[in-house]
């Protein structure tokens, strides 16, 4: 069942009651929708994510329910404190965990699971392929946030993955040149391993700029697609393979804006396991 649900309130209630008038949804699966992040509220010119059903509201207020009984019956998997730098922490997001939310639900999103494992707030500062894995950084405040962000919009934070492809390549920091969706992109991928049985090479690749997919679009351009890459492997032999996409995030270099420092990154040999051959 996927359905919007919306309601102006006529007289003071709460929201459970509201939105089980327009619904028909029973009091436990609206509290379970609401507590997951499925319903939205405006408030002072903002559409905001409402959580406590019981919450009296008065008459004129909008409400709107985005039920998904397959996305509010998920699971999040475990993501992992790597460091806690107060004003920013760093967090292994894992494979199929998505950076933020949905109008359907946020509760399995990395920036969600933060703010209650801190309890803290907790601002996006950049984004991670949902299907890939790694490194990810999540700031506590608003100005954190906004100086973090530059860092990644202005091109200087450095970005380090590993991806297992299809085949074999045999590269020494070769340049991939190639626009995504008419903008300017680059990766440098270099060869760590080669594994002839399988036919498949585990790749370092370090990009410059930051598209949508760019890892993905650069590699299948070249002819070697990320194994269990569902989307970008079409059209070339083989299945994709059921695993997860074997591509991870595993370093971030920059300068702090914050304490002015030199911050290097890296993710624990053990969480890139995926991308091992």
């Amino acid at each position: 069942m996927r359905s919007v649900f919306d309601v102006t309130i006529d007289q003071p209630k709460t929201a459970v009651e509201a939105l089980g008038m327009v619904s028909g949804l029973s009091r436990q699966r609206i509290k379970d929708a609401m507590s997951k992040g499925a319903c939205w509220w405006t408030q002072k010119g903002k559409q905001l994510r409402l959580r406590r059903a019981t919450r009296q509201l008065p008459a004129g207020t909008k409400l709107r329910l985005c039920y998904d009984d397959q996305v509010l019956a998920r699971t999040p998997d475990v993501t992992e404190l790597l460091e806690d730098r107060k004003r920013y922490s760093v967090w292994y997001k894992p494979h199929g965990l998505l950076s933020q939310g949905s109008q359907w639900g946020d509760h399995c999103s990395l920036l969600r699971l933060v703010e209650l494992q801190l309890k803290r707030s907790v601002y996006l500062v950049h984004r991670l392929d949902g299907d890939a894995a790694g490194l990810m950084l999540i700031a506590h405040d608003p100005k954190a946030a906004a100086a973090l962000s530059q860092r990644f919009a202005g091109h200087t934070m450095r970005k380090t993955y590993q991806a297992c492809v299809s085949g074999e390549v045999q590269a020494q920091n070769r340049l991939i040149d190639a626009p995504v969706e008419g903008k300017p992109a680059c990766s440098r991928i270099t060869t760590l391993e080669y594994d002839a049985g399988a036919d498949r090479t585990l790749l370092r690749v370090v990009i410059e700029t930051g598209r949508k997919h760019q890892i993905r679009r650069h590699l299948a351009g070249i002819g070697h697609p990320i194994i269990g890459d569902r989307l970008y492997h079409a059209g070339f032999k083989g299945q994709p393979p059921s695993s997860s996409l074997q591509l991870v995030a595993v370093e971030l270099g920059f300068d702090c804006p914050l304490d002015r420092q030199a911050v290097q990154l890296t993710l624990p040999e053990r969480l890139r396991r995926l991308t091992s051959i």
